[in-house]
């Protein structure tokens, strides 16, 4: 499944660590740059269709519930544990945001500027999700089918400010019925703000500013073990309130899978689709069993959470592998076609805006009770509904979105802007990948 060319390390040069070269990758560098430009293109291309998975993954498994199938035994579970999608934005998350620091240290290049990354986030993030929740909290003025304690001022500041998760009992308190997904974007918050601590501990603490991939991964592995200790802290102790399973200690593993992998892209080792995915399956197919939990809100044993922490971040981290590891073969081509792109780039205002549009479409256009009618009509419908919203409210927040992608790959020949992704097996260039990997983050979405 992995595969990894011979790798030579030198020196430092500027104290951040050492240049990573291929010797055999260099010269097809100089002899075919436009087949290298071209693969990198597809490889940005497919990471952005696999958003679009993501997000109709999201999208399935809230009609599953809304529609009372999570009940119907196994198949009940797998529609359940389409929430996967949420764990792929996350890992997605951690390969794109901490590839531009991988990528320094590997190159011995400056680090990104902390201003311009949390000025990009917040660009990028922000506009849409506030629209979003004023409208949401507009529409519920008016649209009330069901007790919903988040419809508050309170409320409103608190996912305002991304800080609804953060209280003692979340379901009473601060939940809100078209703002349910929301949760998942407070955690892509808190690992914005975190991500640059943990990379000065990575790469300057635990590394000692010297490229050192082996003891990278190491300290990476260990980072993972952060969210098993959490959740057994959780479970075993009174310390923590009983929303912390929604923070982010809890989902670490997800994003340092996408950080080992843009550590793994950096010394060129590849993953091949036709291994990473049958094992994806295998273990999606375990996870939909009670090892990994219920779907009911009855009391968890230990090792349920436990499991599907570890199961869920290795999932997601192998449907990605392929895609950020330098496989181009059928599946990096079918998620790099124009449907899935196009798709992807409006993946973070679909998944923003499909729980409003679909508890809307359930009750006022189909007019179905709660827990009754088609799971894949209310796909259909939510989608056929979402998909033209989602691509205005982008045009509104985010208007230069399309421009700057074209050019990026007019530029470039590398696609849409946030592609710190050369190609794997080749060794870095450093003229070209500081000028792009000071903008990788741009495009990362949350779920």
């Amino acid at each position: 499944m992995l595969a990894s060319p011979s790798i030579e390390v030198h020196a430092s040069r500027t104290g951040w660590g050492g240049d990573v070269v291929d010797p055999s990758a260099t010269s097809r560098r100089h002899d075919e740059p436009p087949r290298a430009q071209s693969s990198t293109a597809n490889r940005v291309e497919a990471l952005t269709g696999v958003r679009g998975v993501a997000a109709l993954l999201v999208v399935g498994t809230h009609a599953a519930y809304a529609t009372g199938k999570l009940t119907h035994g196994y198949i009940g579970l797998v529609y359940a544990r389409l929430e996967i999608g949420v764990p792929i934005f996350f890992v997605l998350s951690g390969f794109l945001l901490f590839g531009p620091w991988v990528t320094a240290a590997a190159t011995g290049s400056p680090g990104p500027m902390l201003d311009r990354y949390a000025g990009r986030r917040i660009r990028r993030i922000m506009p849409a999700y506030v629209v979003t929740v004023l409208l949401t909290f507009v529409v519920y003025q008016f649209f009330t089918p069901g007790p919903n304690p988040g419809q508050t001022w309170l409320g409103l500041f608190r996912y305002l400010t991304l800080t609804q998760i953060y209280t003692d009992d979340y379901l009473t308190t601060f939940l809100h019925q078209g703002l349910s997904q929301m949760w998942s974007l407070a955690v892509e918050a808190s690992f914005y703000a975190a991500l640059p601590l943990l990379a000065y501990l990575l790469l300057v603490v635990v590394c000692d500013r010297r490229w050192q991939p082996r003891r990278l991964l190491t300290a990476l592995a260990a980072l993972a073990m952060v969210s098993p200790i959490w959740l057994i802290a959780l479970q075993t102790t009174g310390w923590l309130p009983n929303s912390a399973g929604m923070w982010l200690p809890a989902h670490l593993a997800c994003f340092v899978g996408g950080m080992a992998l843009a550590v793994l892209r950096s010394v060129g080792v590849r993953c091949y689709a036709w291994a990473a995915l049958p094992l994806a399956l295998i273990m999606f197919l375990i996870a939909s069993t009670p090892i990994a939990g219920d779907v009911t809100m009855s009391p968890e044993r230990l090792w349920q959470p436990l499991a599907k922490t570890v199961l869920y971040a290795t999932i997601a981290t192998l449907v990605v592998a392929p895609l950020a590891l330098g496989d181009h073969g059928r599946y990096a081509r079918l998620l790099s076609s124009r449907l899935m792109v196009r798709l992807g780039e409006i993946s973070y205002e679909i998944f923003l805006l499909h729980v409003v549009v679909m508890a809307v479409a359930m009750n006022a256009v189909l007019r179905w009770p709660l827990f009754t009618g088609s799971m894949t009509g209310l796909i259909a419908v939510t989608l056929a509904i979402t998909v033209p919203l989602a691509w205005r409210l982008q045009r509104i927040t985010n208007p230069d979105t399309g421009q700057e992608a074209r050019h990026h790959t007019a530029t470039f020949g590398l696609g849409p802007p946030g592609a710190a992704l050369q190609t794997c097996g080749s060794a870095p260039t450093p003229s070209l990948d500081r000028r792009i990997d000071a903008e990788a983050d741009h495009r990362a979405e949350s779920d």
